[in-house]
């Protein structure tokens, strides 16, 4: 098979690692790719929102499966784009159309989409600038902290929770009239707030039938201990050592199986990733969110365990035998850790030299946020480069990641020291 793989980051690089494994395959692209995707494919200058030329180069290179790896071009309707065009009308892509990439597109989408459907969740209220006042009045009905969320997308960083009763009502303020998030922000879904701890669970579906993945639990705040900014994540671990047989059957029936029912029951089709974003409260799991790709760095972490073919799961997808799949994964621990530039998620330099790589052995290295510049790799990213290890448990792997991580160096790095800390 002939595969694309759309993006750039550490989730791409990790499908396209897979990916090359397969006898299955016949030449891998990556658009536009990164210095480490370059040594598993060819890397393509091609922007995965230029549905134009990503449909050329489908066209070109007799494209068999594209694999659409960040929401953007989902959200915006590549695949309804790319099967209308002549000649691709066969081609299968892994990423749902746009109706269903709403899911992820629109909070308030979400949250009626789970409500309409019985899915645990939060309780919650959708608010716009017109009702201001009325979402400032909801606000002092609810217990601190305060949960805000813009309800388009803003890159990770459209959810605040606050403390102070007054600070969100100004926060709320911000995000409607003063456009805190942009576009994103113009409808705030304000729910309330759950006390558990987050895991993240993965099916893939035709949208009739689906496989669970491994699940994951990622670190997001910047600060050891998890403090600080948001970020797109620090690191990733699976499988989560609370994730027992109750829990697991209590995810699939309330959860993953309502989800892929709701859409067919809906006319929603979907074809691709689920990403579900889980909180544990008290035994009982309920939904953050849904993202409608892998996530990022959980990918990292997943996609190492699973031991099937990724080109045959497709291949059987599209013939319509997804339920006759029998998916294999490792029982080894996975862990990913990011290194990230100075000052980031805030502002911070690009262009610094990486040091080093050439003497990881114990170490997968994900490219996320790396170019070339006169045969160096350097820095073009916040994060740069997530270091997955298997071991036969979380501090094994975890040791052989932060072993290789003090093998590279460049000016600025930082990483956390703590993932996997609160498990």
């Amino acid at each position: 098979m002939n595969i694309l793989v759309l993006g750039s980051g550490g989730r791409e690089h990790a499908l396209a690692w897979k990916i090359s494994q397969s006898p299955k395959l016949n030449q891998l692209f990556i658009a536009p790719g990164n210095p480490g995707t370059q040594q598993v494919g060819v890397n393509v200058n091609l922007s995965p929102n230029n549905f134009d030329e990503v449909a050329a180069f489908c066209l070109e290179k007799n494209i068999d499966v594209v694999v659409v790896g960040p929401e953007d071009p989902l959200v915006n309707g590549i695949h309804d784009f790319l099967v209308q065009q002549k000649g691709l009308e066969n081609m299968y892509v892994i990423g749902p159309k746009k109706e269903a990439a709403q899911l992820e597109g629109s909070k308030d989408y979400a949250k009626e989409f789970m409500m309409r459907h019985e899915i645990p969740t939060a309780q919650y209220q959708t608010f716009t600038a017109e009702t201001l006042a009325e979402g400032q009045a909801f606000l002092e009905t609810l217990a601190a902290p305060y949960v805000l969320k813009a309800d388009g997308l803003a890159a990770g960083k459209g959810v605040l929770i606050l403390n102070d009763l007054e600070e969100a009502k100004t926060e709320l303020k911000n995000m409607l009239v003063d456009s805190k998030f942009g576009e994103a922000s113009s409808r705030v879904v304000i729910e309330e707030f759950l006390d558990g701890i987050e895991f993240s669970v993965f099916a893939l579906t035709d949208g009739k039938d689906y496989i669970i993945l491994p699940e994951a639990k990622d670190y997001k705040r910047i600060g050891e201990g998890d403090k600080g900014l948001n970020t797109g994540g620090m690191g990733a671990v699976s499988p989560v050592p609370f994730m027992d047989a109750k829990l697991w059957e209590k995810t699939e029936n309330e959860i993953v199986k309502p989800t892929i029912n709701g859409l067919a029951k809906d006319h929603i089709p979907f074809i691709g990733f689920v990403f579900f974003g889980l909180i544990n409260v008290n035994g009982q799991p309920k939904v953050i969110e849904y993202n409608v790709r892998m996530g990022d760095p959980e990918t990292e972490v997943v996609i190492p365990r699973l031991k099937s073919d990724l080109i045959e799961i497709f291949a059987q997808m599209k013939a319509g035998n997804l339920s006759k799949v029998k998916v294999e994964f490792t029982s080894e621990a996975a862990t990913t850790v990011m290194v990230v530039s100075g000052g980031y998620p805030e502002s911070y330099e690009k262009g610094h030299a990486i040091s080093g790589l050439e003497n990881v052995k114990d170490s997968i290295v994900f490219h996320a946020g790396t170019a070339t510049k006169d045969d160096a790799i350097v820095t073009s990213g916040g994060r740069v480069m997530a270091f997955t290890s298997m071991g036969e448990n979380k501090q094994k792997a975890l040791e052989k990641s932060y072993q290789s991580i003090e093998k590279i160096c460049f000016e600025g790095i930082y990483y956390r020291k703590d993932i996997g800390f609160d498990l």
